[in-house]
């Protein structure tokens, strides 16, 4: 989903919860992608903190809101939670089935408490709508621990993650692939589509392939972030940091190739300055990023000799591959955008598979 949309989603939300939350979004530094994520979590505990009683071996006494809608939730209610109802929520989260029809796993349930914890960091200290004093000083997320995780060695992140990556001849084989053998695979109906869209989908998987950059950063590139001179590209990482990664060589043909046709396919209005397009409703606009999720899932399930992957493995392809041929941190780091080199380990993890099969194999 592209900004707009997103914006429109937290409206919605908003408008069924209470004023202080309205308040909350308005905050500098946060991301829509979070804001949203955050209302849909306080939106699910709003609705828990009506429907169960505050003495569960008293129903009579009343829920632990009284409230007829989220909307109209007190903050009294916030500030006298107590660490026993929060953790009881948490743990009806582990076991009641959700609407995918599973249970929230400790990574979701963790996302859960760091929703609530910036929330209530928010009221009792951030805001200083009265007077210059938060809402309430008691925090009871601060009682409330992180879940820990089920840890993975080494060894089984790299088989887990592995046939997701788009390496070496791997990587040629399947643009290959989708140039030339995918529509073979497909309906008259969604043929028209695909060639319609293939050389725009060739160049966003080359891109990412071959620069690293983040889905979220590739869909809010403009035509005049792109240096077709140097083989690089402008781009905001997160926190607002400008910077400028390079794209490798082979990848540009494909980007040459896109834009070529860009302006005559699409035929988008002289505003539109986005680089990379979609045409919805016989409109030209900014591409989405889950419409780049989809279709890249897409290509690489029908790939014969690939498995099912997501943009942010190929950015991992990247990395790998880079530090595969340089074995230097820097470089991996410098092209990726990381602050750190710590950041670059698990690539490190991952080549080291190879020379590990080496050592192995010495034992005969």
């Amino acid at each position: 989903m592209d900004a707009n949309q997103y914006s429109r989603l937290i409206d919605k939300e908003i408008q069924n919860l209470p004023t202080y939350v309205y308040y909350y979004t308005q905050q500098p530094n946060l991301a829509v992608t979070t804001i949203y994520q955050y209302l849909t979590e306080y939106r699910r505990f709003f609705d828990w903190l009506r429907q169960t009683p505050a003495d569960v071996e008293d129903p009579s006494k009343g829920n632990i809101s009284n409230a007829k809608s989220n909307k109209d939730i007190e903050l009294s209610t916030l500030e006298h939670l107590q660490s026993a109802q929060v953790q009881m929520f948490l743990k009806e989260l582990s076991f009641k089935q959700n609407k995918q029809s599973t249970r929230d796993s400790k990574k979701t349930i963790n996302r859960t408490i760091n929703a609530l914890r910036s929330l209530f960091h928010y009221l009792t200290v951030t805001a200083d709508l009265k007077d210059g004093e938060p809402y309430f000083y008691r925090n009871v997320m601060l009682k409330i621990p992180l879940e820990k995780g089920v840890k993975e060695s080494i060894s089984y992140r790299n088989a887990k993650f592995s046939p997701m990556l788009y390496t070496g001849n791997k990587k040629h084989e399947w643009l290959e692939f989708i140039a030339d053998k995918y529509e073979n695979t497909l309906s008259k109906r969604a043929l028209a589509s695909f060639k319609f869209n293939k050389e725009r989908d060739l160049a966003i998987i080359a891109l990412l392939l071959g620069s690293g950059v983040r889905v979220s950063e590739l869909v809010r590139l403009n035509l005049k972030d792109l240096n077709q001179r140097d083989r690089s590209i402008l781009v905001i990482r997160k926190g607002n940091k400008k910077d400028a990664p390079l794209i490798a060589d082979w990848a540009m043909p494909y980007i040459k190739a896109y834009l070529d046709i860009r302006q005559q396919r699409y035929n988008p209005e002289k505003s539109e300055q986005a680089l990379f397009l979609t045409k919805y409703a016989g409109q030209a606009k900014r591409i989405a990023t889950n419409t780049v999720e989809r279709f890249v899932g897409k290509y690489s399930e029908a790939f014969p000799d690939g498995n099912r992957t997501t943009p942010h493995k190929l950015r991992h392809s990247l990395g790998t591959e880079l530090y595969d041929e340089s074995k230097d941190v820097m470089i991996v780091a410098t092209q990726l955008g990381h602050t750190g080199i710590s950041a670059t380990d698990q690539y490190i993890q991952q080549t080291g598979v190879d020379k590990q099969r080496n050592e192995l194999n010495r034992t005969e």
